[in-house]
């Protein structure tokens, strides 16, 4: 016995739909907040002088045209190493990234807090930006909307919601 053809045909398209619809959940918001740099993990070691005399002469030497001549930077070695002399760092759980300041103490570092949160979209990129004391930063990227809800991390715990 053979089944019509319009019968089959829906049978057909409720075999591909049905899967779709459960699999289908709406979309959970994810609440974030700056990570504390006390459990950042350092992915990177830190220049040593070598790399950075090195690195100096190709950034600030006869090839600064590429890079769009930044004239204090390259001004001098000092100014170059109080810039350039960073390292890779993590959040804990690997969401946040920054290249963190090696001409500072460890402890120090570690020590910093966040002070503001922000996000910045472009295209389909939303960065979720979290600055902290001593000039530093971590970012994490996502293709998700961010919102921030509490961007003034002093007052307490700063969050955004991303969807």
């Amino acid at each position: 016995m053979t089944m019509p053809l319009t019968t089959r045909v829906r049978l057909a398209l409720l075999s591909l739909a049905l899967p779709a619809a459960l699999l289908a959940s709406p979309a959970q918001a994810e609440t974030l907040s700056c990570p504390a740099l006390n459990a950042a993990v350092q992915v990177a070691p830190c220049p040593n002088e070598a790399e950075l005399q090195y690195t100096f002469m190709g950034f600030c030497g006869d090839n600064a045209r590429l890079y769009g001549r930044d004239a204090v930077t390259c001004s001098s070695f000092e100014n170059y190493k109080a810039v350039k002399n960073t390292a890779l760092w993590e959040s804990a759980n690997g969401d946040f990234s920054g290249y963190l300041n090696c001409n500072l103490e460890t402890d120090l570092l570690r020590a910093s807090k966040a002070l503001k949160m922000s996000a910045e979209k472009k295209n389909n990129l939303t960065r979720l930006i979290c600055d902290y004391e001593n000039e530093q930063r971590m970012v994490m990227r996502t293709r998700a909307t961010c919102t921030v809800e509490a961007a003034d991390c002093a007052s307490g715990e700063c969050r955004a919601t991303c969807d």
